[in-house]
């Protein structure tokens, strides 16, 4: 009996814990969802069960919030503080869920093992120029043979993003990786095996410690925190592991959108004929023109265009 009252703690939580009215509001920041809970880390390091008000909506992983004090020691969430920025991906019904909140980095992994899935970076490029969020890429497993891979992230260092060649496995990069992480709310993101978990490993020697310290705070058992949850980095800054999101999508962005997120095809948009050009076989298009004269990837176009099928197929959970 008492394993089932604990399981159930966040939806007792909801129903009876009573804000004390001599109370302030506290700020805090949401570092793991726990059922219907959230894991609230306040102004001092501690971690508190919270429950939220049904008007909020949808609290994310990152979020600096306002939470008062109930009974128990628990605590509900009041107020959601502005986001800077907001990962987003489909949910259930045709919802839109929030991946992560107030991320300033996106660090996207591939390996040479499993090939790199080219169009899926590309969504998630697109997806981070287009909430504006700067984003970076790893080459991870570079004690494999890693020289094809390597040749085929060319292009992106060519129009601007920097590539971080590492491997969790043999410990090399990873000093100036860390680096890079250092200051920054950052994420990683990657097609299933290129070592996100093992690079998360290696970038928080205490992640096991701390996620059971989350999990016995919540009352919950040590396996809760399989969602999204926010880890402090030794060095400084913070990293949201997310292991149960392969992709973020590219929910909530139009066709426009999505040629914006092509960072080289923003010198090239204004010049198009047309203010509404889709860049596919439009009169006038100097996107196309540039893909042609050399100055644009043909194969980062061809990929945007199979993006903008992708988008315009409603059974297609983008």
């Amino acid at each position: 009996m008492r394993g089932s009252r604990r399981r159930n703690a966040p939806q007792e939580a909801s129903r009876k814990a009573t804000p004390r009215s001599d109370s302030p509001l506290r700020q805090g920041l949401v570092i793991s969802h726990l059922g219907k809970g959230l894991a609230v880390e306040s102004l001092e390091g501690e971690i508190i069960l919270c429950h939220t008000r049904r008007r909020l909506g949808d609290a994310a992983v990152g979020d600096r919030v306002l939470w008062s004090p109930c009974e128990g020691d628990q605590g509900r969430v009041e107020e959601v503080l502005p986001r800077i920025s907001v990962l987003t991906r489909p949910g259930y019904a045709g919802k839109i869920r929030c991946v992560a909140a107030n991320l300033d980095r996106v660090f996207v992994v591939v390996a040479p093992s499993p090939e790199p899935d080219l169009l899926l970076v590309d969504q998630y490029l697109a997806v981070c120029e287009h909430r504006r969020i700067p984003a970076e890429i790893v080459l991870n497993k570079t004690d494999l043979a890693g020289a094809q891979a390597a040749g085929a992230l060319t292009d992106y260092e060519r129009i601007g993003y920097p590539l971080h060649r590492v491997s969790a496995k043999a410990a090399i990069g990873l000093d100036e990786l860390k680096q890079s992480l250092q200051h920054h709310c950052s994420m990683l993101a990657g097609q299933s095996g290129v070592g996100k978990s093992s690079l998360t490993n290696a970038l928080l020697p205490d992640k096991n410690l701390r996620t059971g310290e989350i999990s016995e705070k919540s009352g919950l058992g040590r396996h809760t925190t399989t969602a999204a949850t926010l880890y402090h980095l030794p060095e400084g800054g913070d990293l949201i592991d997310s292991p149960g999101v392969a992709v973020f999508g590219l929910a909530e962005m139009s066709g426009q959108s999505l040629a914006w997120g092509y960072r080289e095809f923003q010198e090239y948009i204004p010049r198009c004929q047309f203010n509404d050009c889709r860049h596919i076989r439009d009169k006038g298009c100097a996107v196309r023109e540039a893909v042609e004269a050399g100055a644009i990837s043909a194969a980062r176009y061809e990929r945007f265009l199979k993006l903008l099928d992708k988008l315009a197929s409603p059974d297609d959970p983008v």
